[in-house]
């Protein structure tokens, strides 16, 4: 694991820096009406991006739903977001491959459009 860039606090975001890539943790609603990042929200293993995809939590539908998801929300090829842990859980961590710098600024800007 590497150490944040800006000093900030891991516990501050819903992503953290790893080898040639970003690990970030989203809170899936499958089943939903829609397919939307709706926020940040607090979970016990820290803040997650709330994600609400149409597919059934069935056979990993739901997951490759998030992927595709994740992957249109940020603007990045489909086969570089694959789910990293928690195939089964509402709680899942998202291995974004890519340049970590970049896709800091990437989630940084998306998680500031929450905010307007």
């Amino acid at each position: 694991m590497t150490a944040d860039s800006g000093g900030e606090s891991r516990a501050e975001k819903a992503w953290r820096h790893d080898t040639a890539c970003v690990i970030a943790r989203f809170r899936l609603t499958p089943k939903s009406s829609k397919e939307a990042v709706d926020g940040v929200v607090e979970t016990p293993d820290g803040p997650a991006f709330q994600a609400r995809v149409r597919a059934l939590p069935e056979d990993g539908a739901a997951n490759r739903a998030l992927e595709e998801l994740v992957a249109r929300w940020l603007g990045v090829a489909k086969h570089s977001v694959s789910l990293a842990r928690g195939g089964k859980s509402r709680l899942k961590s998202l291995r974004i491959s890519g340049d970590p710098d970049a896709l800091e600024r990437l989630l940084q800007d998306r998680t500031s459009e929450f905010k307007k």
